[in-house]
């Protein structure tokens, strides 16, 4: 899968696991998130 292949390229790119690059990775989005204005265009 794609998203599979960006987190292990993500990881590799950072020098850490997996699991931790998701977990950086969903930290990040939640930042910008917020930063934007948390706003779900519902």
């Amino acid at each position: 899968m794609k998203i599979t292949e960006d987190v292990r390229k993500y990881a590799a790119e950072l020098g850490i696991a997996e699991e931790e690059a998701l977990k950086k990775g969903m930290e990040e989005k939640s930042r910008e998130f917020v930063e934007k204005g948390s706003d779900l265009n519902i």
